[in-house]
Order: C-alpha cells, then sequence, then structure tokens
C-alpha cells in the first residue's frame, strides 16, 4: 500500500477512489469509513485475522521474533516530561489551594472584632497574599499552557512550592492544636 501526499491512501476497507486514509506510524483512521487502530488491528482486518494471528503474520513477514521483548529492550515513554510536568502542576495546584484555604480560615477567625483591637498577624498575611495565591490557582485552572508551564516552573525551580506546602501543614496543625480544649480542664 503506498502513501501519497500528507500520508493519505486510499482505504482497503471500502471502495475508495480519492485518499481517504490517514496512516503514521502509530495508527490509522480512514475519514471515509472510520476504519481505525494500529498496525496489529489494520493487517487483521486486511487479512481477515485474529489480533494474535495479525502480530504473528507481521513478525514472520518482517523476521521479527515473537517473544516478548526483555524490559530493557521495551521503548521509554514518549513524554516523560508531559508527565512530569502534569504531576508538577498537580501538586502547584494541590499546594497552593491547601493555602487558600488556609488564608480563607484566617480572614475570618483572625479578623478583629472591633475597629480598635489590633490586627493578627496571620489576619494580615491572610489580606496581603490571598489574592495573589488566588491568581495562581486561577493560572493553573484556565491559564493556557504557556503560562502553567511558565508558572510551574518557577514554583517548582525556587523551591516555593515545597516552602509553602511544609508551612501550610505546619500552620494548619498550629490551628488545630490551639482549638483543641485543655484536657485537664
Amino acid at each position: 500500500m503506498k502513501a501519497g501526499r500528507n500520508s493519505m491512501a486510499c482505504c482497503p476497507f471500502h471502495s475508495d477512489r480519492h485518499p481517504s486514509l490517514k496512516l503514521n506510524e502509530d495508527y490509522f483512521f480512514c475519514f471515509g469509513c472510520g476504519a481505525k487502530g494500529d498496525v496489529i488491528d489494520f493487517v487483521a482486518r486486511l487479512f481477515n485475522l485474529s489480533s494474535y494471528e495479525a502480530a504473528q503474520k507481521l513478525a514472520a513477514d518482517f523476521g521479527l521474533d515473537p517473544k516478548p521483548p526483555t524490559a530493557a529492550a521495551l521503548p521509554k515513554p514518549k513524554h516523560p516530561c508531559i508527565r512530569q510536568f502534569r504531576e508538577d502542576e498537580m501538586l502547584c495546584f494541590r499546594v497552593l489551594t491547601d493555602y487558600l484555604h488556609l488564608l480563607e480560615d484566617w480572614k475570618v477567625r483572625y479578623a478583629p472584632k472591633t475597629p480598635d483591637e489590633p490586627y493578627d498577624d496571620r489576619f494580615v498575611e491572610a489580606c496581603q497574599m490571598y489574592c495573589h495565591i488566588e491568581y495562581m490557582a486561577d493560572v493553573l485552572t484556565v491559564g493556557d499552557l504557556e503560562e502553567r508551564v511558565a508558572l510551574v516552573d518557577e514554583l517548582m525551580k525556587s523551591g516555593k512550592i515545597a516552602f509553602l506546602k511544609e508551612y501550610t501543614v505546619r500552620k494548619t496543625k498550629e490551628v488545630a492544636h490551639r482549638g483543641k480544649a485543655p484536657e485537664n480542664a
């Protein structure tokens, strides 16, 4: 089967006068009849074979060893950087939202009860940091890829996200500890 311009070919699975089958290294797809799959699916359908028989035929036709490859011979994941970015992005989002929830609590819990009451440091921090942290969480939620990558990169490389994670855990424990009633009261 010959693929022409843009890796297109006439589909062998239906009467096709104009190329409608897209071929590439990973899959095939026919825009005319909807046939799709990988090379094994293609051979199985073309020669009316099971997937197993198609794999055996391909191995025989191309002189491949039908035994499974060892772990060292298996292909590496195509996009490890993308996987790592997604993990880092989720970590950043989780840490930012945890801190945001803490700030929301502090804004209410430590707000002055009267105009003359001095400001608690946690109330001041909540007022100063809330909009900035909310903005970063919004970037990770609705920002375009370039903005998200830049923010995650900055937060991870600078160590800010690791610091913020530890800080939020510590401050949350302090609030929980202070909120408990004395045991010998």
